[in-house]
């Protein structure tokens, strides 16, 4: 099972695309945002991804507050205001897009109305994801099938009768070209809700690929779920977690981004070979470390061999020990 994005191949006997989630960590600055594409380029990633929103999509009531760390404080003010805060162009992820094509990596974004899609489809955007927030938001995901772009939908807080739901809706529109996104919606995500062994139970379940929005602290949920499977893994991306914003605290640095992607690939290496008996690398050791049969002391020509004139020693270029009884 595959699906191509661009010039990727994703899915099985295909390294694990690893998404960089700028999201709104470019707190609306042109410049920001430029410097995160080429770190994130600079960290071997294989895409970035972005949000596109008019917070009136979704948000209206201004008096929802949000509390998060910002700048090593807590930060309360209205939801609305923050997203206002945030809100970026078309012509500005266009811009985005143009870079990330001359980086050599995925732009791929978030939208949430048919307007906004719009938008990333007119700009060629060769991808488009449905966050965790919107999973029951079927006219959304109808529209994203639609356009017959690969698409994928993140699962966090969703139960498995809505992730199935989610998933039918967008398979009506006739477009298989579909990854889910295992998702814990907690930020960051403690280690006892990361449940990474839903990953192979949703790859059964919805026959397709899976992948892992990674919200922990650190790179082993996405090495495990890489082990387990996923062809995909996004990660929030920051140049520093003091900047200020509500999602720079709990992302990941440059740093630690290419640690992620150079134990990712490493990881893969690991995984690729399922043939059994000694690896290459394992010859000389095989023939160096392994036993021969020998002899316990001196014989004389025409001796009857018994078992106490066997001893087992190095290297393992003779008669094995597992043939010993061929010789008493």
């Amino acid at each position: 099972m595959e699906l191509v994005i661009s010039d990727h191949s994703v899915g099985e006997g295909h390294p694990c695309f690893i998404a960089a989630e700028i999201g709104i960590n470019h707190n609306g600055d042109p410049q920001l945002s430029h410097e995160l594409i080429d770190a994130a380029a600079d960290a071997g990633v294989d895409g970035v991804k972005f949000q596109h929103y008019h917070t009136e999509d979704f948000l209206t009531d201004k008096s929802l507050m949000y509390t998060y760390t910002s700048e090593g404080k807590q930060v309360e003010e209205s939801q609305y205001d923050m997203f206002k805060r945030y809100e970026v162009t078309k012509e500005f992820l266009a811009e985005m897009k143009q870079h990330c094509d001359e980086r050599n990596i995925i732009f791929h974004c978030t939208p949430t109305s048919k307007e906004c899609i719009q938008d990333l489809v007119d700009i060629g955007t060769p991808l488009l994801k449905n966050p965790s927030d919107q999973l029951n938001h079927l006219p959304i995901i109808k529209t994203m099938g639609e356009t017959k772009l690969p698409v994928i939908i993140s699962t966090g807080m969703g139960t498995l009768e809505e992730i199935e739901e989610a998933v039918s809706c967008f398979r009506a529109t006739g477009n298989d070209q579909l990854i889910v996104l295992h998702c814990t919606s907690t930020y960051p995500t403690p280690p006892e809700d990361v449940r990474l062994s839903r990953l192979p139970l949703l790859a059964e379940k919805l026959d397709c690929l899976v992948g892992l929005s990674d919200h922990t602290e650190g790179i082993t949920a996405a090495l495990g779920a890489v082990a387990l499977g996923a062809c995909w893994i996004e990660k929030h991306f920051t140049l520093a977690r003091v900047l200020p914003g509500p999602d720079h605290s709990f992302s990941s640095t440059p740093e630690e981004m290419k640690a992620l992607v150079d134990g990712v690939r490493i990881l893969e290496k690991q995984l690729a070979n399922t043939e059994m008996g000694p690896a290459g690398s394992e010859e000389k050791s095989r023939r160096e470390f392994r036993f021969s049969c020998t002899a316990a002391q001196d014989l004389k020509s025409g001796h009857l061999l018994t078992e106490s004139d066997l001893a087992y020693q190095r290297p393992g270029t003779g008669i094995p020990p597992s043939e010993a009884d061929k010789l008493i």
